[in-house]
């Protein structure tokens, strides 16, 4: 077995789901082990995981026991409880990633995949963080997931992902977010330009216009912002070769076999006819070409 290989079975149960192969041309499969769903959608990198991701497997950064500003012993405490009720302790302010600055545009904006893959399977819940998981006598606010537990919902995944994988502070709140053009860090005395991107009106043109990473927001019925996935883009592998975003979303999206995909964090298809497709607003994007 060879050593890449390796690295894809140590770091399975931190992916909570396959790595098949690690290296170049590695796959990474949407598959979470504790569901019946197999989901037909992965991501290949270009780049080898530890050299996306390596940090978070070797450094106290990966520790889901620091993901918030609350010191984890503080979590479930009374004070967490009166304060923040449903949603759970807020996420910390992640430092900087040391050599960022010589990164190709590229692999950081794989990196975000990469990163966000981390949480892939996870439940979706209003909570601020992916990892806390709350006891049963906690308040709860109502979702697809059925009760509560770890998870975390749309623009808070999308917020925590930017957040540890560059130290970039965006706004959790969907309708902020989406309006930003500035975010927070790496560190406290800095900020980083976002960029709105304008989507055209033709869907093969929107293909092409979209980067890995970007940002894209949805809007409901009435016309309000209500949604954020990540692009993944050529790197995402699909059946039907239809692209791929990832985000934290209900149970009425079917995947290319016509499976309903799970409530959660999942890999899901931009398909012309979808709401996705059809309801989208605009996309920002954090790393520019």
């Amino acid at each position: 077995m060879s050593r890449r290989t390796l690295f894809a079975t140590s770091i399975c149960a931190c992916f909570w789901l396959a790595l098949p192969q690690v290296g170049m041309g590695q796959s990474v499969v949407a598959e979470a082990p504790e569901r019946i769903y197999r989901s037909p959608y992965r991501v290949e990198f270009s780049v080898p995981l530890v050299e996306l991701i390596g940090d978070l497997e070797r450094t106290e950064r990966g520790d889901h026991r620091v993901e918030a500003e609350v010191p984890f012993h503080q979590w479930y405490s009374p004070r967490t409880l009166e304060r923040w009720r449903a949603w759970g302790p807020p996420a910390r302010q992640y430092p900087g990633v040391a050599g960022l600055d010589h990164w190709s545009v590229e692999r950081k904006r794989e990196r975000v995949i990469a990163v966000a893959m981390r949480f892939h399977g996870y439940s979706y819940q209003h909570h601020h963080i992916p990892d806390w998981n709350p006891p049963s006598h906690w308040p709860w606010k109502s979702t697809c997931a059925g009760s509560n537990g770890k998870g975390v919902d749309c623009s808070n995944l999308t917020g925590f992902v930017y957040n540890l994988g560059f130290g970039l502070r965006l706004n959790t709140d969907v309708d902020r977010q989406a309006e930003e053009r500035a975010a927070k860090g790496p560190g406290e005395e800095r900020a980083t330009r976002l960029r709105a991107v304008e989507l055209p009106s033709s869907y093969e043109e929107r293909i092409r216009t979209l980067r890995t990473g970007d940002l894209v927001f949805i809007r409901n019925r009435s016309g309000r912002i209500s949604h954020v996935v990540i692009w993944v883009g050529p790197i995402g592998r699909s059946p039907d070769g239809v692209p791929l975003v990832l985000d934290s979303h209900g149970e009425d999206v079917r995947d290319s076999k016509g499976q309903l995909i799970p409530c959660g964090v999942h890999l899901r298809p931009f398909r012309e006819n979808s709401w996705y497709n059809q309801s989208a607003n605009h996309a920002l994007r954090i790393f520019q070409d």
